[in-house]
């Protein structure tokens, strides 16, 4: 199924952004993977430089889910890399959103799969096994939960609280 694009969502529910349902992430993100469009439902995880529980996350089958990852803003290490993508590519998941940075650029970007985050560094996370799983986010301006859906293009990221259609 084609992503939906997020232009013609906004200029189709105009209310749904007025009222708050359709949020606008602000444009923070930088295009990784091989995936330039992706949607689905969100599961939302929150860590701090830390890459174990991001991990194991992306090893449970995705369903064309997207993970939303709040690293925190953190630019000091990288908390998600190419094994990972690779494994997250293979059980399905749709996309990756990390609200902090993202190593083996090369490699992420030949994977089927779409993901954004804010920059690269080549320095890997801590490995605690510290975060938590489908905690209320706030990231790029906004507020996300767990099983609202995801609409990324090239354009921008859309978070709303049902799933839409044109």
């Amino acid at each position: 199924m084609a992503a939906l694009a997020t232009t013609e969502i906004c200029d189709t529910y105009p209310n749904l952004v007025d009222n708050g349902e359709l949020k606008v992430l602000q444009p923070i993100f930088q295009i990784y993977g091989g995936r330039q469009a992706f949607s689905g439902p969100i599961a939302t995880l929150k860590v701090f430089e830390d890459n174990v529980l991001l991990r194991d996350f992306l090893e449970e089958r995705g369903n064309g889910r997207v993970l939303v990852v709040d690293g925190g803003g953190s630019l000091r290490c990288a908390i998600l890399g190419g094994n990972v993508v690779v494994s997250a590519q293979n059980n399905g998941w749709s996309g990756i959103i990390v609200n902090g940075c993202i190593r083996d650029v090369d490699e992420i970007n030949r994977c089927d799969i779409g993901v954004r985050a804010l920059a690269s560094n080549p320095l890997k996370a801590n490995k605690k096994g510290v975060g938590e799983k489908y905690a209320p986010i706030y990231i790029a301006g906004q507020r996300i939960l767990t099983g609202e859906w995801c609409y990324v293009d090239s354009d921008g990221i859309l978070v709303s609280q049902q799933e839409l259609s044109l």
